[in-house]
């Protein structure tokens, strides 16, 4: 079961800010969600889940009839709780 992964415009912003090593890991860790998501992701806050990439978390919304995983928000651990 593979899904497609989306980004919201604002999660690409904030990515290309990053230092380039920062957001190679980053989109490598996001990409290993591709074929098994559910070993990673934790339920947050109704249908959304959160992704721990080191010092950054990503809140991702999963499209389960077209498996897509939509990248709603990317930040720092303790700025992203609070969007």
């Amino acid at each position: 079961m593979f899904f497609n992964i989306e980004w919201h415009p604002n999660a690409r912003k904030f990515l290309r800010k990053l230092p380039l090593e920062i957001a190679k890991r980053i989109v490598k860790k996001i990409k290993g969600l591709k074929e098994n998501p559910f070993r990673f992701l934790e339920h947050y806050e109704g249908e959304g889940y959160k992704f721990r990439i080191g010092d950054y978390r990503a809140l991702i919304d999963i499209d389960f009839e077209n498996k897509i995983l939509f990248i709603r928000v990317l930040d720092k651990r303790g700025r992203i709780y609070k969007k």
